[in-house]
């Protein structure tokens, strides 16, 4: 492969010195980079380079992080020594009893939480459905609708409606920026997604839970796509109920439990609508009648799931020494940098950003979509479509995902891409587009790679 993909002549495309010098500005900036260590705590392919055409780029950190080195070892032992020799024992030796509260805590600085306001364990749903019908619960006498984010991840609508329906209240589909003008006294609580796992926009968590405060509303967040790559606050913004996965930016593995945050004002009130025997104030008392623990144990259901939860506590060890203040900074640097490959190696109108250049409104993504007009002739041999992109880009060693109809997604984890990462996925991605064939200007439309939606 030589240095500089070819390209049809009046493509827009750079010149060989645009290469060098962005590729040489990726090497300076990692040199700096002080997260640049951090990378080592990861299992990854071998770093990218140009002159082989090997890339080794994984963002897709987004839907699922990479192996931190310290989990191997560590559920080694768990299997070999806590189960296969301490066995019972180790619910108590082990510590694994306390395993939902300890980790919880170590997520909780990661998302502006005190100690004692995260408990681990079950899926993102199952604690997205404690929170809903939890809050409604305690929502003021005459609440009658929830408001869900417009463009939430499909499973939060899901469960939305379905506990809507067992409260006896309605949902009610509301943009985020549109909420504050929307909620009323009739509002029970509103589900907002802090990160748009689409387009990787921002919402505005401060305002919007104090907007929802205003009107006597709770506010329950979706961090699944922010904790581990910005900055949340939830004690500072006062933030009632949220919940989130681990095996995005906190690399806890597939599948990895999630957690539930209750503000701690909140928690003498906090009624789960699964009360389970781990949640009851006296467990092994096994009485039949509930009484639901102290604190953030009540938001514990049943037996945890220790291998997962471990595996967890291992990866959450790659953050020792890190700020999330630093992450953040890293993350808008990554994603500026990648922004400015991508238009000077992308023909113009081939794609644009609909992740927003701002950085209060951006998350630690890029989305990129294909050009509408173009995807349409694609019948015509026409530009392919996100997924035939992406397939292909995989196949080259850039690792990223998509979303129907036409969005590209690009993760970036601070804690392990580095600037080389960014310029060589764009670099493969203009390689990618730029071989397509040239699209008559009227078809191509004003959609170019500066552009971006909201």
């Amino acid at each position: 492969m030589s240095e500089t993909p070819e390209f049809p002549d009046g493509t827009g495309r750079h010149e060989p010195a645009r290469t060098r010098e962005l590729a040489a500005r990726a090497t300076e900036r990692d040199a700096a980079d002080p997260l640049a260590a951090i990378r080592d705590r990861f299992v990854l392919d071998a770093a990218p380079d140009h002159a082989s055409g090997d890339a080794g780029v994984y963002l897709d950190g987004n839907s699922l992080g990479a192996l931190p080195r310290t989990v191997p070892g560590r559920i080694a032992d768990v299997i070999a020594r806590e189960w296969g020799e301490l066995r019972i024992r180790s619910w108590t030796e082990s510590g694994w009893w306390t395993a939902p509260e300890r980790i919880g805590d170590k997520i909780a600085p990661l998302i502006g939480a005190g100690p004692g306001r995260v408990v681990v364990g079950d899926s993102t749903s199952v604690n997205l459905f404690k929170a809903l019908v939890g809050g409604v619960r305690m929502a003021g006498k005459g609440c009658t609708e929830i408001l869900v984010d417009a463009t939430t991840f499909p499973t939060d609508g899901y469960i939305a409606r379905s506990a809507a329906r067992m409260t006896g209240l309605a949902v009610r589909p509301v943009e985020p920026a549109r909420i504050a003008d929307e909620v009323t006294e009739r509002t029970a609580l509103a589900l907002v997604n802090h990160v748009d796992y689409r387009t990787g926009r921002l919402n505005d968590l401060p305002g919007i839970t104090h907007a929802l405060h205003s009107a006597g509303a709770l506010a329950v967040w979706d961090l699944c796509h922010s904790a581990g790559a910005l900055p949340v606050g939830l004690d500072a913004h006062h933030v009632d109920l949220a919940v989130g996965c681990t095996y995005k930016y906190l690399n806890g593995g597939p599948g990895s439990p999630a957690y539930l945050y209750i503000r701690e004002s909140l928690q003498e009130r906090f009624e789960s609508p699964l009360p389970g025997w781990n949640s009851h104030a006296d467990p092994f008392a096994m009485d039949p009648s509930y009484t639901p623990a102290e604190g953030i144990a009540r938001g514990r259901v049943g037996t945890p799931d220790i291998l997962s939860l471990l595996a967890l506590e291992a990866a959450l060890e790659v953050w020792d020494g890190v700020s999330i203040e630093a992450v953040r900074t890293k993350s808008l640097a990554l994603t500026d940098f990648f922004l400015e490959c991508v238009n000077a190696y992308v023909p113009a109108g081939r794609v644009r950003s609909v992740t927003p250049y701002d950085h209060e409104r951006r998350g630690s993504q890029v989305s990129l979509e294909c050009s509408p007009k173009l995807s349409a002739s694609a019948e015509q041999g026409g530009t392919p479509t996100a997924a035939e992109v992406m397939d292909e880009l995989i196949r080259r060693g850039v690792v990223g995902d998509f979303r129907q109809p036409d969005v590209l997604r690009f993760g970036f984890t601070p804690l392990y891409t580095s600037f080389a990462d960014a310029e060589r996925a764009a670099w493969a991605l203009g390689e990618v587009l730029g071989a397509l064939p040239d699209v008559e200007p009227e078809a191509a439309g004003t959609a170019g790679t500066a552009g971006t939606a909201g």
